[in-house]
Formats: structure tokens, C-alpha cells, sequence
């Protein structure tokens, strides 16, 4: 008889998996006090004091700065709007070019394109999924105005390398830190550790408000630049009297009163809900270390991951069966697991037809760009490897999983893999 699920065996896992919850009494006591006061938002598109917002935004930010070290903190509506702010506050411009990763969700490399400024992929570390100065380097033209370096997965980026590169030609680097609140590099917080860092505050992140995100700096003039961006800037500049005003053409990135109040109380708890995601990295650690066929997630020395995912890597030639019919067994097994993250940005239509602002082909037919900024497959032949062959992942590392419930998630994976030759070998 089989053992397996997939072929009619009894799975591991018969009842699902608690969802992610981090809402709290103090949440709701906070956003009742935003509703009692009728203050759901305070910002003004004038040069006034709520140009920065009300009390619970601006309570955020100072919140934010102290907590992570950092000097400036701003906030947004989410951290798509802080990746696009950004990069306009960064200066760069229609035909410069942004060094990004093709392994990230899709703002991190589209955020350019909002500017006028092209793409370019650099590929990634086979362990830790995040592009490095080596690839960056690679990618480098007289061209380039900034890179946009990703925390993939919650682990940081060797960054110290990067940002020696990027003095080195004059680049502004941006962290893209939406899946690694928590992490630490050399002892230093995740997302403090380029000219500007951006965090997110989406539903599913490690902490959240729903929508949101905070753009952090050290800089003045960044941080004053990301909150004329986020703010009509245009509108304001004159009686501001700011002088330089290239790329303060603004938007409404506003976060509103009641996020605020939300993710204020959220930050409070970083520390509580990033550890039990590493104490359920390591217990899987334990447990599924050795296996045939699969890797646990490296974590590189003087670097404490923020695990957003528990991602592994998969080497069908070792254990005989596909990818994609292991991950299938795991999933009929009751743990949700996925084959891969996203396809190399690369491979999207966008950039293999090379339409984005325009029907002309805007900003790619810029002179100088056309035909030379490539898209093809094989680009990044270590991103698309990880992506089409080898990263599984699951997001059961989050807080509110009991130990029975890790225990089903590393019971299913090893009963796969020991069982494996009932799937067949496929190769």
C-alpha cells in the first residue's frame, strides 16, 4: 500500500495551518483612539505644518528612527511608493541606468522605469539569493546613477562590499529591506545599511498595518526629498524655497493616521515576532539537515536572518525525483510548499518587448539604450537556476505555530523524501 498522499496514502497534515495574525488588543485600542479623535488623516498638499502629517504618522516616524538607528524615518502608503520616492529622490533621471535584482517582487526593478531610467539586472549568490558587488560590478556603465540591492527572504545582502563599490563610482544604493525587519548585518539593522533603506508594512510581512511602508536615512537631503516626493512636492517647493527641483514632480504616497497607529504598535513587537520565525528555521534546520536532495537555508557569518520564508534548495540528481513532483507530494502531504519565487523579472513582457511608459517603447529607445540593455534568457543564469530547478519554499516559519505544528511541516518533508521512490524518477 502506499505511504504516500499523493497516491492515496494518509497525509501528515489533515486540518490547515494557522494563518498569520499579529493583530492585538493594543491594535485595536489604538485605531479606536484614531477613530474616537475623527483624525484619519492630517496631511496637507501646502507648505504648512500637516505637510508632514498627524500626530500618529509623525509618532511612527520617530518611533522608526529609534528603533532602527537611524536619523530620518518617513512614511508611506507602502513600500512600493517608498522604492519609487526613492529612486526620484536619489536624482536619477531618464537615461540612467539602476542596477536591480531579477529575483524580487517586481517593484524593486520596475521603480527606474517610474523616472525614466532603465534596468539592469545583476544576477545573485546561489546562497543567499541577493546580488552581490561582484555581479554589480559586472553590470556597471558610465550610465548607472544607483543600485537597488534586495534583503531577498529576509536575508540581508553582503552590503559592505556593496557600498564600497558604490562610492567607489558615485552610486546611490538603495536597500530594499520589505522581507527582512529584524535581520541584522555586522550588528546593524537590516534596511540601515545604504544611502536609503525601505521597509514594508504589507499584510503579509513580518510586521504590518495592512498597506504601508517607511523609508529610512541618515541623509537631510534624502529624507527631505522623500517627503516632498511623497507629498505633491510640486506644490510646495516655492513656498518651501527649494531650489533644486529635479524630480519633485509628487505623488500621494500618504500613509493615513490609522496605519500609523497600527504599525506603531506593531514595531513594538519586531523582537517577538521575528523570533520564533528563527526558532522554527532552526528546528527545520535540525531536522531536515542531510537530507537527499535538499539544503537548508545559509546564513552567512555575522548575519542574523529575519526568515520572511523558510527557503531551501532542491537537487533533483541527488534525490531522483523532479522538483516540482517532490514539492507536489509535500503539498498533498497537507504543507503548502512552492517551486520557486518569482521568474527573473526579466522574462516578463515588459522587458522582453520592451514596452513600459508610452507606446514608443519609452524609456528603452533613449539613445544609447536601444538594443543594448540585455533581457535574454540566460542573463542570469544563476537566478533563473534557483527559480527553475532548485528554491522550494514554505511560509510556515511565522509566529502562532505551535510545536506540533513545525513538527507536521518536518514530518511531511521527510516522509517525502524517504518515500521518494514511490514518485518515480521522471529525469
Amino acid at each position: 500500500m502506499s505511504k504516500l498522499a499523493i497516491h492515496g496514502g494518509r497525509p501528515v497534515r489533515e486540518k490547515p495551518f494557522p494563518t498569520y495574525n499579529t493583530i492585538g488588543d493594543e491594535e485595536k485600542r489604538a485605531v479606536m483612539e484614531v477613530l474616537d479623535s475623527g483624525v484619519l488623516s492630517q496631511f496637507l498638499g501646502t507648505w504648512s505644518p500637516d505637510f508632514f502629517g498627524g500626530p500618529r504618522v509623525q509618532a511612527l516616524e520617530r518611533a522608526w528612527e529609534a528603533h532602527f538607528g537611524i536619523k530620518h524615518a518617513v512614511s508611506v502608503n507602502s513600500a512600493t511608493s517608498g522604492l519609487y520616492a526613492a529612486v526620484g529622490a536619489a536624482g536619477v533621471g531618464p537615461g540612467d541606468e539602476v542596477v536591480v535584482s531579477p529575483y524580487t517582487m517586481s517593484a524593486s526593478a520596475t521603480a527606474p522605469l517610474v523616472y525614466g531610467a532603465i534596468p539592469v539586472f545583476a544576477d545573485i549568490d546561489p546562497d543567499t539569493f541577493c546580488i552581490t558587488a561582484e555581479t554589480i560590478r559586472r553590470r556597471i556603465t558610465a550610465r548607472t546613477k544607483a543600485i537597488i540591492v534586495v534583503d531577498i527572504f529576509g536575508h540581508p545582502a553582503d552590503m559592505d562590499p556593496i557600498m564600497a563599490l558604490a562610492a567607489e563610482h558615485g552610486l546611490t544604493v538603495i536597500e530594499d529591506a520589505a522581507q527582512a525587519p529584524g535581520a541584522t548585518y555586522k550588528g546593524r539593522p537590516a534596511g540601515t545599511l545604504a544611502h536609503i533603506g525601505v521597509f514594508s508594512l504589507n499584510y503579509h510581512k513580518t510586521i504590518h498595518c495592512g498597506e504601508g511602508g517607511v523609508a529610512v536615512t541618515n541623509d537631510p537631503r534624502l529624507a527631505d526629498r522623500l517627503q516632498l516626493i511623497r507629498n505633491h512636492a510640486e506644490a510646495v517647493v516655492a513656498n518651501k524655497g527649494t531650489a533644486d527641483i529635479v524630480n519633485l514632480v509628487g505623488f500621494n504616497y500618504r500613509m493615513t493616521e490609522i496605519e500609523a497607529a497600527i504599525a506603531t504598535e506593531q514595531l513594538k513587537n519586531l523582537a517577538r515576532l521575528v523570533e520564533p520565525r528563527q526558532a522554527a528555521a532552526a528546528y527545520y534546520d535540525g531536522r531536515l539537515r542531510g537530507l537527499p536532495g535538499l539544503s537548508v537555508p545559509h546564513v552567512a557569518p555575522n548575519v542574523t536572518h529575519g526568515y520572511y520564508v523558510y527557503t531551501m534548495k532542491y537537487d533533483a540528481s541527488l534525490s531522483g525525483v523532479p522538483r516540482q513532483r517532490f514539492a507536489d507530494a509535500v503539498v498533498a502531504e497537507g504543507v503548502p510548499v512552492s517551486s520557486g519565487y518569482v521568474e527573473p523579472l526579466y522574462l516578463q513582457p515588459l522587458y522582453k518587448q520592451r514596452i513600459a511608459l508610452g507606446r514608443d517603447g519609452f524609456p528603452f529607445t533613449l539613445s544609447g539604450h536601444d538594443n543594448e540593455v540585455d533581457y535574454r534568457r540566460g542573463l542570469c543564469p544563476v537566478a533563473e537556476r534557483m527559480h527553475f530547478e532548485e528554491v522550494v519554499i514554505t511560509s510556515l516559519v511565522h509566529a502562532g505555530l505551535s510545536a506540533a505544528d513545525l513538527c507536521d511541516v518536518a514530518n511531511a518533508i521527510e516522509k517525502v523524501v524517504e518515500n521518494r521512490g514511490e514518485l518515480g524518477t521522471g529525469l
